[in-house]
């Protein structure tokens, strides 16, 4: 057993023990979650993701699921990010979200230098719940081309955002993109990286130059952490460093609550995913939590006050 592995069981059988617990307050603080999938596998069409052989994923996972999944800890809204790059199934999401309003916002998947994407891009954002788009390492590849800049431009101008992600080597593309477009909001998926586990130094280090762009928020969604054996850890005190290092770094305005709902149920459930956050938060008083878990993310999305969300606009 390395020492890595010694640290995690011994936190797992912690927090299996009761060592961690949630605040008083923490679960009445309204939250928007900013990062989840919906899909259905049943339509005819099928869909690209996740894979047939993905026992834990490959099945519904739908408004009336997430709202069972989130109701005791006051998640009032979602933004939800389509993974499908199927462009029909823009369309869906935004199909769904009118007869669904803890739906607050659907960041799109399109490609941004294909020769039709402004099209696409005016028929989607007819809709004011079209929020952005996604992107991954390989769309960023070609991040220069003229095709590509215009398509920044273009969302820019629209008002909206863009999630990266793709784990470090995301960074260096995403600070070039903030650059390329300063009023474009660019948001990066699911910190901390497992690459820094342990390493609070090569964290800074990495995240140093994209905390330094201040059009770059981050998504604080993938902090729980399960041994090989027993249960995930859900004491805080094992995640605090890490925590107090990407608030140090992007400061308490650009920090994002984000689930990443139903992947998330890989390692742990929706109720640690959340305490362990909510708990550190909370400690910063009222006015951090709903920063963290609400306010940055309007800022961030410009999502739409609707359904249980309203009143908080």
């Amino acid at each position: 057993m390395t020492r890595r592995d010694f640290l995690l069981s011994t936190a797992a059988l912690a927090s299996a023990t009761g060592v961690a617990r949630a605040s008083a307050g923490s679960a009445s603080i309204p939250a928007i979650d900013t990062h989840i999938h919906l899909y259905d596998p049943r339509r005819p069409q099928g869909i690209p993701w996740p894979a047939k052989t993905d026992a834990l994923l490959y099945t519904p996972h739908l408004p009336a699921d997430f709202r069972r999944t989130v109701a005791p800890y006051h998640v009032v809204g979602a933004v939800v990010v389509e993974a499908s790059d199927w462009l029909e199934d823009n369309a869906w999401l935004l199909d769904l979200a009118k007869t669904n309003d803890e739906i607050v916002g659907v960041i799109g998947n399109l490609r941004i230098d294909a020769p039709q994407f402004a099209a696409q891009l005016r028929r989607f954002t007819a809709s004011p719940l079209f929020r952005g788009l996604r992107l991954k390492s390989s769309d960023l590849k070609i991040l220069d081309t003229p095709a590509f800049v215009s398509g920044v431009h273009l969302l820019s101008e629209a008002g909206l955002t863009v999630d990266v992600l793709g784990g470090p080597a995301i960074l260096a593309p995403a600070v070039r993109l903030a650059r390329i477009a300063p009023t474009l909001r660019v948001v990066v998926d699911h910190l901390p990286f497992k690459e820094w586990d342990g390493n609070v130094a090569a964290l800074q280090t990495a995240l140093g130059e994209a905390a330094a762009q201040p059009n770059i928020f981050i998504k604080i969604s993938e902090v729980v952490r399960r041994p090989a054996a027993g249960p995930a850890i859900a004491d805080l005190s094992y995640y605090r460093p890490v925590l107090d290092t990407l608030v140090d770094l992007f400061g308490p305005d650009r920090v994002l609550f984000a689930s990443n709902w139903p992947v998330s149920d890989r390692v742990s459930t929706y109720g640690t995913v959340h305490r362990v956050v909510a708990d550190y938060f909370s400690a910063g008083g009222s006015a951090a939590a709903e920063k963290f878990f609400w306010r940055n993310s309007l800022v961030a999305y410009r999502w739409q006050a609707r359904g249980a969300a309203a009143f908080l606009s």
